[in-house]
């Protein structure tokens, strides 16, 4: 990940330095970092790797998220990569893709309540919009995490940094309505 966080020359930083220790315990102290690190992004939103390197087997991450992050849709495409994701705060609108981008289904996630955790296949085209200020993400993927095989984005939807980003959310929100 060290590509992926941001430390090689010139990158955006994506990510914070991976935990180092014996012992996790999250805290007021890491959210109230980690969503000030999110806000100070460009990308309104940064990664904090728990695990203790990327070779680790199973990947758990916290990921800090503003309102106006856009997450590209894509899939992770090896067979293992199973991906959980469960809200600690805040809310997302989540996004379910057809191979050919057409949406298949939408649903809102929510932090202290049922609907508060997805958990995808592998090679299942998503994505999701964030609803709330200083929203935080528990992701887990099975590792070890490699950057050449992680995730596939999808051809049919705008770059990150297009200018197009918005139109395709409005017409995201607009079609999740219709289902």
């Amino acid at each position: 990940m060290a590509e992926e966080s941001g430390r090689s020359s010139g990158a955006k930083k994506l990510a914070l330095d991976n935990f180092s220790g014996d012992v996790f315990c999250l805290d007021e102290a890491l959210l109230a970092r980690g969503c000030r690190a999110a806000t100070e992004s460009p990308r309104l939103r940064i990664i904090y790797p728990v695990q203790r390197t990327q070779g680790d087997l199973v990947q758990r991450l916290l990921n800090f998220m503003q309102p106006g992050t856009y997450v590209m849709p894509h899939m992770h495409p090896m067979p293992h990569a199973t991906e959980s994701i469960i809200l600690h705060r805040g809310a997302i609108q989540f996004y379910i893709f057809e191979e050919d981008g057409s949406l298949a289904r939408s649903f809102r996630l929510e932090a202290g309540r049922a609907n508060c955790m997805v958990d995808i296949s592998a090679r299942v085209w998503h994505s999701f919009e964030v609803l709330e200020k200083d929203t935080v993400l528990i992701e887990f993927k099975k590792g070890p995490y490699d950057a050449a095989t992680d995730k596939v984005f999808a051809g049919w939807a705008p770059q990150e940094d297009s200018g197009e980003t918005e139109a395709f959310l409005e017409n995201l929100r607009a079609q999740a309505t219709r289902l």
